[in-house]
């Protein structure tokens, strides 16, 4: 069996502010830890049946990366979900409604250019 290891590093201020963020991956081309700005970690806790999430972001992340960080990772976790569901026929309903609140939301916080 094949393992991976992600390392996350966060470097916090006195008030536990990330002031820094990398990551690495084991797998990966590169070695080298990279830099990041902003980062959402969900878990499923399949004993408690509910989910374990850490956000956490820089205190220099720009506000206009932030909305699209947001943006884009509302749009991969519909891509994310369809995958699961294997084609479901309600799931794709939904997803279709997902993608139509992140255009509203891209056109709201100014991510994408309106059309």
């Amino acid at each position: 069996m094949k393992k991976a290891n992600i390392n996350l590093t966060i470097e916090l201020d006195d008030n536990n502010v990330p002031e820094n963020i990398t990551w690495q991956s084991s797998d990966g081309e590169n070695k080298d830890s990279l830099p990041a700005k902003a980062l959402f970690l969900a878990l499923w806790d399949h004993h408690y049946k509910n989910s374990l999430r850490i956000d956490l972001w820089t205190k220099d992340m720009p506000l206009d990366e932030m909305k699209r960080f947001f943006y884009e990772t509302l749009q991969t976790m519909g891509d994310s979900f369809l995958r699961a569901a294997n084609s479901d026929p309600l799931a794709e309903a939904v997803i279709g409604d997902l993608r139509d609140y992140c255009a509203h939301f891209a056109e709201k916080m100014e991510v994408v250019e309106k059309q």
